[in-house]
């Protein structure tokens, strides 16, 4: 229960304030009077009948009365912002960032009284309930970190709500934010805060910076072209005292087998805690590439995790560079070579065997037109400057191929592409069967030993299951629809291997199994891709009576367009796109979306294997694929730091289709561990912008809480005293003063 007084309400204030005034210049002219009179009988009196008579007139006029009230006090809301950034899982005061954060929301709620606290996690975007454990104080506490910690965002959000307002907002941080940023972080705050007037407490959670040598950032100059030098540039911290005077800093390219590849080093110089190193790399192969960029710490450092980064890059292509070699010069031969020499996009070497180094020719070198085939040139020393090797009707043993075969194999594992084309001299009969390469063909080349590897017999390819699904054949399949022109034979070969795509098929000859031959299968190894056509009659979808009837020569330059483009990995000729919207950040869940191509349906099989070792798959998901070509979102779990490749197959048994590949990174931390300095400044300067103050986390319990509000259940007015009361008093004191001035002979 609450009394107080007031005056009565239905006098109107100015009147309030003109009897106020009178009543005092009543009292003013009483005393002046009283001052200058000469005799001093009765004047006590005069003054105190004549003061208490204007103040029992003024009661009179004003009529106070008593107020009781009955109710009760409701706390202040506060709204509590804890950072749920990655930086957070730092070191802090108390343990982790993040411990001492929770520690700090557990010590503010025994400290807050009937303070009303609105818990909340800011990050990326509008902050989010804070979802706590067993107690506030609960260091696993279950949420997934933000990449991001954009305090901005969530005190705009906060402003913009439609609920009650907070009448203080509390932020607990490291000080790590991505907005707001920079020397004006203060005004920023405000702006975000708008009309919401409240002042923001700041929590700092790390004092100090860990002892830390770290990659702070790397940044790439320009795109990335296959063959030529790009620029890397590479930002090195070093806190705490450290002696990082010189750090050696090297970048390495990571690959589907083996230890990643050296691609540059060098030594950062550190001054004032930091320093920078500019690196000139050439990457050979186009697509996603997994750089490594790692620093050699000096002791003492206290998080090793983030001395090492793992980027990834696309590298595009300015020409398709493409290495021609035909063992004679045939229809097949010429119409591929002038296709390959009609497209702008495509560099091409080409070579045109004619006699090997055994002919016996009787003229001088400085006589001959024609020069041996440089093969010990083309395949030691520039071999990896091609992006594609097309082997077509091509005899590897006259022209000493064969001792590189290894080498070509391990050309393609390394992320290069390989056609092998039909032709007398070709697949076993050019001497491939046995050797490094044929393991990476996709198809098998052993063959019972009563078997013919060439068959003479015209026929006419089928289009697979997975071929009228596949969008290699589509843009072949928009112009001459389901049927092939007739072969004038092909290569016999044996088993498709496992993981390839057989577009084409045999209508007669069956393999060991007993399904029918492939003529045409796409096939992965390693980083590579291989494509085996059995067939030299591709050039009849050129120049023929079919081709003239069907598509008017356009067919030949689809079909190789396509193969050409599915070996270089071009998005238009993938089966289905593989996506982390989320980024991969290693020990945290990774959530993938596959997006399937209209009419894809069936079993997706998904694997992940690490790049170095890809023998054994890290995971193996499944997923259902309806048909409907909606994205499908795939939790993929948590992996450690380093380089990945996701492989997907969308079907079952013969209706599987091409494989689809993307390769990506995971590291520990990210960019919100990368520079591990708390920003007490910036915290400081939100709080004073804001009319708030900045404290450690154990001296929480020392903010000033706003006081809580009183809400009236129940109010009763009455008058102190009747109003007459006031008026006969005002009459007897006013008239006991006529008496006196009378008697002391005042008029």
């Amino acid at each position: 229960m609450n009394r107080s007084w007031a005056l009565s309400g239905d006098l109107a204030f100015p009147f309030i304030v003109l009897a106020c005034v009178l009543s005092a210049i009543s009292l003013a002219l009483l005393a002046y009077e009283l001052f200058r009179g000469r005799r001093k009988a009765f004047a006590i009196g005069i003054a105190v009948t004549g003061a208490l008579g204007v103040v029992a007139l003024l009661l009179a006029v004003l009529r106070p009365v008593a107020i009781v009230s009955r109710g009760t006090t409701v706390g202040s809301r506060v709204v509590v912002l804890l950072d749920g950034s990655r930086s957070m899982d730092l070191p802090g005061d108390s343990g982790t960032r993040k411990a001492t954060g929770l520690g700090a929301v557990a010590a503010l709620q025994k400290h807050a009284g009937d303070v009303r606290l609105g818990m909340l996690r800011f990050g990326d975007g509008a902050p989010v309930p804070l979802a706590l454990g067993a107690s506030a104080g609960d260091a696993a506490a279950p949420y997934r970190p933000s990449p991001r910690s954009d305090l901005g965002a969530a005190l705009e959000a906060i402003a913009q709500a439609s609920d009650e307002r907070p009448r203080a907002l509390v932020v607990i941080s490291d000080g790590r934010l991505d907005r707001p940023s920079g020397e004006a972080s203060g005004a920023a705050a405000r702006t975000a805060l708008g009309v919401l007037d409240v002042p923001v407490h700041t929590v700092v959670v790390a004092s100090d910076a860990p002892r830390d040598a770290s990659v702070r950032a790397v940044r790439i100059a320009g795109a990335a072209v296959a063959h030529q030098p790009l620029a890397v540039r590479i930002e090195v911290g070093c806190t705490q005292g450290l002696s990082c005077d010189e750090v050696p800093v090297s970048v390495r390219e990571l690959h589907d087998t083996g230890e990643p590849r050296p691609l540059a080093h060098g030594v950062a110089k550190i001054e004032n805690g930091a320093g920078t190193i500019e690196l000139s790399i050439t990457l050979d192969r186009a697509g996603p590439r997994i750089l490594q960029v790692q620093i050699q710490s000096p002791s003492g450092d206290e998080i090793p995790d983030n001395d090492t980064r793992y980027i990834t890059t696309t590298v595009t292509r300015d020409r398709v560079r493409v290495l021609h070699v035909a063992g004679r010069p045939t229809y097949d031969v010429r119409a591929l070579r002038m296709w390959l020499k009609s497209d702008a996009s495509v560099d091409l070497i080409a070579f045109f065997i004619l006699r090997t180094p055994d002919d016996d020719v009787n003229a001088s070198q400085e006589e001959l037109a024609l020069i041996p085939f440089p093969v010990d040139e083309l395949f030691s020393q520039h071999l990896s400057s091609f992006d594609a090797v097309v082997l077509q009707d091509f005899n590897a043993r006259p022209y000493g191929l064969e001792k590189y075969l290894p080498t070509l194999a391990r050309y393609v594992q390394g992320g290069g592409g390989l056609i092998m084309v039909g032709g007398p001299d070709a697949f076993v009969t050019g001497h491939y069967a046995g050797s490094a390469l044929a393991e990476v063909l996709p198809v098998d080349l052993r063959l019972p030993a009563e078997e013919s590897p060439v068959d003479l017999g015209s026929f006419v390819p089928n289009i697979t299951e997975v071929g009228r699904a596949a969008p290699v054949l589509s843009p072949l399949r928009d112009l001459i629809g389901d049927v092939f022109p007739e072969m004038p034979g092909t290569n016999v070969v044996g088993e498709p291997r496992r993981g390839t795509t057989v577009l084409l098929e045999h209508p007669a000859r069956k393999t060991k199994s007993g399904s029918p031959m492939p003529v045409l299968a796409l096939g992965e190894k390693g980083s590579g891709r291989t494509i085996a056509l059995t067939v030299d009659g591709s050039h009849k979808l050129l120049f023929s009576t079919f081709a003239a009837e069907s598509a008017a020569g356009r067919a030949h330059g689809a079909f190789w367009d396509a193969l050409l483009g599915w070996l270089m990995k071009d998005p238009r000729f993938e089966p289905a796109v593989l996506d982390l919207p989320g980024g991969c950040i290693a020990d945290e869940p990774t959530t993938l979306v596959l997006r399937p191509l209209p009419g894809q349906k069936g079993e997706a099989s998904i694997k992940i294997a690490r790049l170095g070792n890809p023998s054994t798959p890290v995971k193996s998901l499944t997923a259902n694929v309806p048909g409907d070509a909606a994205p499908i979102q795939i939790d993929a779990g948590s992996l450690p730091a380093g380089g990945y490749s996701i492989s997907v197959e969308i079907g079952e048994g013969a209706e599987k289709g091409a494989p689809a590949r993307r390769d990506f990174a995971c590291e520990k931390g990210g960019d919100e561990w990368a520079d591990p300095r708390p920003d007490v400044d910036r915290l400081e300067a939100i709080s004073r912008a804001t009319g708030g103050t900045t404290v450690k986390a154990a001296n929480i319990d020392t903010i000033p809480l706003p006081a809580a509000t009183e809400v009236s259940a129940e109010r009763r007015v009455s008058a102190i005293v009747p109003p007459w009361t006031w008026t006969v008093l005002a009459s007897i004191l006013l008239g006991l003063h006529w008496i006196l001035r009378r008697r002391k002979g005042l008029a």
